[in-house]
């Protein structure tokens, strides 16, 4: 078996990273194919192949490249710090240089007397003045910038390999070196500015990870087999072992129920919609809440080995097998840095040297050349493109968090939905009273009411509310006592009632003809029943059902108009639930009964069949599969945070129909950015020609790049107006 090795990787934060990494230690282990980067941990792990790995040359090898490798310490669940100090300098270096580019040009503008003066709208040529203090504090504004920049852009250029960084430093030098140093300011801010948002990005994913792992309790109470209890670290606990789960308790480990009975909430595990009962012999899962009852278990699992912990696991694991998109800019400028370098030193020696024309002549239009070179409005056209769609989309209550996930859904062709608290509003609410033997609506639903007013059931709260809604009173209650796992008892008005499931009145023996005809009708699309008697007959049934939202098969078309294909739903509910929703949804299709490792292999079979997917979601079980699909998306105002955290996008009022509006928003938003770059370079080229044949100065070079960096800003801001026309539209 060959062998792995783990290092923590400080300072890999993106792509860029990985790729610099996988260039610098692939040939060292037989080939990328070796190695596998986890970005939320910062974690790279290598694969001995035909060669034997040296750890030590590893680390002397990432060293090189301007970052630091050291040994993976395993904590609980793999878990790591996410903060790191690269991450605190990247901030104090960009918001010292914004201060800079601010404070310096103020600084010019005053000193030389206008605007204008300040960015050398009233000279041309290389003689553009800066006055020496201002000229210092945009030096220190550049190497605030550059502090984290010029050595990865120095490794480039050792290995002759060039990069964004690399372009970046040529524009910064080349800008500085005719004067423009408002220019080169400028620049490296925003570079600075966009490396930092795209750090904060991942910083986000790794804290979602760590708050996985708060579901689950770090101590177990463990039973001896003397009946005496004590609290033991749950990574501790050996399979075998006895531990109590007292009631309202989260469960820290895996395992079978040995005594006792209650009901389990597992939604954040398995997604059902209702507390599952547990008796003897019943599996627990770590992370899921217990209800009414004390519970004995016995584990089956490690802590490290528990369905929470793989969940864990695959998140990470989903991220670093979703290949990072790379930035169409960082793929053309592998092509357009070394071609404009190749141009600027072509002019500035070939007509000197072999045709005897001016030195002062052609060096003068190398510099044009590096100047329209430089990738201000080219850079800027992505970000402030996406800055705007973020801002559009935020006033629209959709949370995104991040530039590659705004330009992701243009592209989906495929979308798949968990069902509870996603395409339904994930809480049970009354959808039916049956009165029976000469009671009223009125009175059932006054004498369920006040039952159940005394649990704290889902099921219960849902009757109350709409017991409340509905103005019905509540009459005093006396001697209750819940039935576990079947129902409750109570004295209302001096004489006896009952309310619990089907199985609660059978064990009774007062179900009638009728009353199983009722049963029957109102559990069809698994739907829950809440039977209420007393000791001479039953006084009537109350059906309860997770709702659809609202407009749902509305969105649904509005999906399909926007090019989705396929529309599929993944839940982890029983079939008959499954089958019933997905029917009045208006989904394509579903697939039911469902763990995370399912709902992670359905995506991906999605992914292989359409490319690009989004997952729809709520719930921590729906983390592993978001991470998975080309975008995730989560319910925001009832999901758990860690799916929030774990998502690309969050729907911060749980409106679906915000769905179709982003795909558009993010069309859109790709097409204003292909637009920006199509200008950007339209300008660079024609200023190559004209700067070959003699006719581009400096000042227009400046003018120029200026230019179309505003007429890219501008376009861009067409995209804040996004949200207010399509709520207009709708309407």
């Amino acid at each position: 078996m060959n062998r792995r090795f783990e290092f923590k990787i400080t300072g890999m934060d993106c792509a860029e990273e990985v790729a610099l990494l996988k260039d610098e230690i692939g040939p060292l282990v037989g080939g990328t194919e070796n190695l596998f980067f986890d970005l939320m941990n910062a974690k790279m792990t290598v694969t001995e192949g035909t060669r034997p790995i040296d750890p030590d040359v590893i680390v002397r090898a990432v060293a090189r490249t301007g970052l630091r490798a050291e040994p993976w310490k395993e904590g609980p669940i793999g878990r790591s710090p996410s903060h790191t100090p690269a991450g605190r300098v990247r901030l104090v270096t960009t918001v010292v240089s914004g201060l800079c580019l601010v404070a310096g040009f103020s600084m010019h503008v005053w000193m030389s007397g206008g605007i204008a003066s300040a960015i050398g709208a009233e000279g041309a040529g290389v003689r553009h003045e800066v006055p020496l203090s201002t000229r210092l504090v945009y030096l220190a504004g550049i190497l605030s910038a550059g502090w984290l920049v010029l050595p990865k852009a120095w490794v480039a250029l050792g290995r002759f390999r060039p990069d964004m960084n690399l372009l970046m430093t040529i524009a910064v030098a080349g800008a500085i070196g005719i004067g423009e140093w408002f220019e080169a300011a400028t620049v490296y801010f925003l570079f600075s500015l966009s490396l930092l948002l795209e750090a904060w990005s991942v910083g986000r994913a790794r804290r979602a990870v760590e708050a996985l792992m708060d579901l689950a309790p770090p101590v177990v109470r463990v039973v001896s087999d003397d009946g005496t209890e004590q609290e033991v670290p749950a990574e501790q606990v050996a399979p075998g072992t006895r531990f109590l789960v007292r009631p309202g308790e989260r469960i820290s480990l895996d395992g079978r129920v040995v005594s006792g009975s209650s009901s389990v909430d597992q939604a954040p595990i398995t997604g059902e919609s209702r507390p599952v009962p547990k008796q003897p012999q019943s599996e627990v899962f770590a992370g899921t809440i217990n209800g009414d009852g004390a519970l004995e278990v016995e584990s089956t699992k490690a802590a490290s080995d528990t369905t929470l912990a793989h969940i864990i696991r695959m998140v990470a694991e989903a991220q670093s097998r979703r290949a990072p998109s790379e930035q169409w800019v960082e793929k053309f400028a592998r092509v357009y840095t070394p071609a404009v370098i190749a141009l600027a030193l072509t002019i500035l020696v070939i007509p000197p040297g072999l045709f005897g024309a001016p030195w002062e002549e052609w060096i003068y239009r190398a510099l044009v050349l590096l100047v329209i070179s430089c990738p201000c409005a080219l850079v800027i056209s992505t970000p402030v493109s996406i800055v705007a769609a973020l801002t559009a989309s935020a006033r629209n209550g959709v949370l995104v968090k991040g530039g590659i996930y705004m330009e992701a859904p243009a592209r989906l062709k495929a979308l798949a939905f968990d069902k509870t608290g996603t395409l339904t509003e994930g809480k049970p609410s009354v959808v039916a009273l049956v009165p029976l033997n000469g009671h009223s609506e009125e009175e059932l639903l006054e004498r369920a009411a006040s039952i159940e007013s005394r649990s704290e059931h889902p099921l219960a709260r849902a009757i109350v509310e709409n017991a409340r809604q509905r103005g019905v009173s509540f009459q005093p209650v006396q001697d209750f006592q819940a039935v576990k796992g079947k129902g409750a008892t109570a004295q209302l008005g001096g004489k006896a009632y009952w309310l619990g499931s089907h199985r609660y009145l059978e064990e009774r023996g007062q179900e009638t003809p009728e009353v199983h005809k009722h049963l029957v009708e109102l559990s069809n699309g698994g739907r829950s029943v809440v039977v209420i008697g007393n000791d001479e007959h039953v006084c009537g049934l109350v059906a309860l059902a997770d709702a659809l939202r609202p407009g749902l098969a509305r969105t649904m078309q509005a999906l399909r108009e926007t090019g989705t294909e396929r529309l599929v739903m993944l839940t982890g509910d029983n079939t008959a639930t499954a089958s019933e929703i997905a029917r009045r949804s208006g989904v394509d299709e579903f697939q039911a009964e469902l763990l995370p490792a399912d709902k992670v292999k359905a995506v991906e079979r999605l992914v292989e069949a359409h490319g690009n997917v989004g997952m729809v979601g709520d719930g921590v079980n729906d983390a592993p599969a978001m991470a998975r699909a080309t975008v995730g998306i989560a319910m925001g105002a009832v999901g758990t945070d860690a799916a929030i955290e774990a998502a690309d996008i969050a729907l911060m009022s749980d409106d679906l129909t915000k769905l179709p509006w982003l795909i558009q928003h993010s069309q859109r938003t790709v097409a204003i950015i292909r637009e920006n770059i199509t200008a950007s370079i339209a300008v660079k080229v024609v200023f190559v020609v004209l700067t070959f044949a003699g006719y581009a100065s400096l000042w227009a070079a400046i003018a120029a790049d200026m230019g179309v960096s505003l007429l890219v800003i501008f376009n861009a801001l067409r995209l804040l107006r996004s949200g207010r026309m399509a709520e207009l539209a709708r309407v």
